[in-house]
């Protein structure tokens, strides 16, 4: 009888691993960190505009080239965790990313903060893909595991949020740099508690790292985003029909090289998995849908309706409300209904909530603008939350380090795409306003440039013209707002309807792996 119970206890001490809890609480910090630093860039876009006056281009590229970076480095990164060790890598790319906010703090010119932003991507790539299959690791139980990705989840939206409310608080009392400093402090709790909490896991049999297969990611990821955006902006060019074919014979190289390697960076064989291909498309469309939205929003906030940052950072916080309300939820809402229908019905509400912002203006109040984010915020913790739990579902848990960075790379992928192209929606309407007479001729085009550019240029213009160029310009602004939003809702109703064919049949985990 006592060696039964002898028995037990071990096997539950395994599965149920102490200090688990704890060690999810610093692996979500890491989370909760990238998740800030996308997002309070946004707020600090007006200040950083008028400080080193990028141009528009500039100002995107500013905003995508983290995404960028990430979105080409997760899978490779990805599976460097599977093979040195996921925490090893964790606790480098914290040291890394810490390191490289300074110099984005201290940015002196648009070139360098871009080429800071892209540094700050390699090390981001480092923390996702290896927070994630950590608790893929961690967790045997699939209803604790569910729970632990919904934590994980609603901390990355937490961050969305609390990024523009630290950022607006610092950016009413510091100047814009100092919304990366907030990293260092953030970085060091994560590397000294997690050298001790977190419990080093890898893939025993992952064979060597694939040089030749990371560069291949690499340029087929950033080339074919960089032809997309520059599609969007300026039209069918040579420029981007050049990059897309680079980026497509990339991917195609990568692809081929990975279903031929003995020990790839990437197995090409969980895509045959219906369910894992549909949350992975899912994860992309939903964000490339949203992130144009949350970036140009906090502009919108500021600039058209004339609120202080700080009270722009308050303004988003109930899409995180939302978000981190149905993803604790989503796992157990997904096992009593369906999956399909959880993902399905949260897609098509973003979608709504997006064409419903086809209908704001200038004048338009709070609680209508609250009420869409709050609906955008809960439908995105539903879908997201339960397609990560398809996806580390759907691979066994020495593949954990690649299946993440999948769901993570289809995210920033998602990011940057949304940001070229809804971002680039907006820019190409805006650029189109008529200036009033009567404006300089360089003032008009500081103006054109964008709407920070038009508000510092206004000072210059004289008496009544200044605010009539304002004027314009902001309307401009929500007229291409309009129009982004309206795209990004057709996508994710599209993607709703797909997720409801594509996920029938799929079902959470409901029994207790053994490690």
């Amino acid at each position: 009888m006592t060696s039964t119970v002898r028995r037990t206890t071990g096997t539950d001490d395994t599965l149920h691993r102490p200090g688990r809890w704890l060690a999810l609480a610093v692996l979500v910090l890491a989370v909760l960190l990238v998740a800030v630093d996308a997002t309070v860039l946004g707020l600090a876009t007006p200040f950083l505009s008028e400080d080193l006056q990028p141009s528009a281009t500039q100002l995107l590229w500013i905003g995508d080239v983290y995404s960028f970076v990430i979105a080409g480095l997760l899978v490779s990164m990805g599976s460097l965790g599977d093979r040195i060790g996921r925490k090893k890598l964790l606790l480098t790319g914290a040291v890394a990313f810490g390191a490289v906010s300074v110099l984005n703090a201290y940015a002196t010119t648009p070139e360098l903060m871009i080429a800071a932003r892209a540094l700050l991507g390699v090390a981001g790539a480092t923390l996702m893909p290896a927070t994630l299959a950590l608790i893929r690791n961690i967790f045997h139980d699939p209803r604790e595991r569910s729970l632990a990705i919904g934590v994980w989840g609603a901390m990355a939206s937490a961050g969305a949020a609390v990024g523009p409310v630290v950022g607006g608080l610092l950016l009413e009392h510091f100047w814009w740099g100092s919304v990366f400093l907030i990293n260092l402090p953030v970085m060091a709790v994560l590397v000294l508690v997690g050298v001790k909490l977190i419990p080093e896991s890898r893939n025993p049999a992952a064979g060597p790292w694939d040089l030749a297969g990371v560069a291949l990611s690499l340029v087929g990821v950033v080339a074919v985003v960089y032809a997309v955006k520059e599609a969007a902006t300026h039209g069918a060019s040579w420029d981007a029909g050049i990059s897309a074919l680079i980026g497509l014979a990339g991917l195609y190289g990568f692809v081929r090289r990975q279903l031929t390697l003995p020990a790839p960076l990437l197995d090409m064989r969980l895509f045959r998995h219906r369910g894992f291909s549909a949350a992975v498309l899912a994860d992309l469309l939903t964000i490339l849908g949203l992130s144009g939205l949350v970036f140009f929003l906090s502009q919108f906030l500021q600039l058209v309706q004339d609120r202080r940052p700080f009270e722009a950072g308050l303004a988003e916080l109930p899409a995180a409300i939302g978000a981190v309300a149905t993803g604790l939820a989503a796992g157990a809402v997904a096992r009593r209904f369906s999956v399909r229908g959880v993902v399905a019905g949260g897609l098509a509400a973003v979608g709504v909530a997006l064409g419903a912002l086809t209908m704001v203006s200038q004048s338009t109040g709070y609680p209508l603008l609250g009420a869409i984010l709050l609906v955008v915020g809960a439908g995105a913790g539903f879908s997201f939350t339960v397609t990560s739990d398809v996806i580390l579902s759907s691979v066994p848990k020495e593949q954990a380090g690649a299946a993440s960075a999948v769901s993570e790379t289809a995210y920033e992928l998602g990011a940057a795409l949304g940001i070229a192209l809804l971002g680039s929606i907006v820019t190409g309407v805006y650029r189109d306003f008529a200036t009033p007479d009567g404006i300089p001729a360089g003032v008009a085009s500081a103006a054109h440039e964008s709407l920070g550019g038009a508000v510092e240029a206004a000072a210059e213009a004289p008496g009544e013209t200044g605010a009539a160029l304002v004027a314009a310009a902001q309307r401009a602004f929500v007229d291409g707002l309009h129009v982004a939003s309206a795209v990004g809702a057709a996508v994710l109703l599209a993607t709703a309807v797909a997720a409801w064919f594509l996920l029938r049949g799929q079902r959470l985990e409901a029994g207790v792996e053994h490690p």
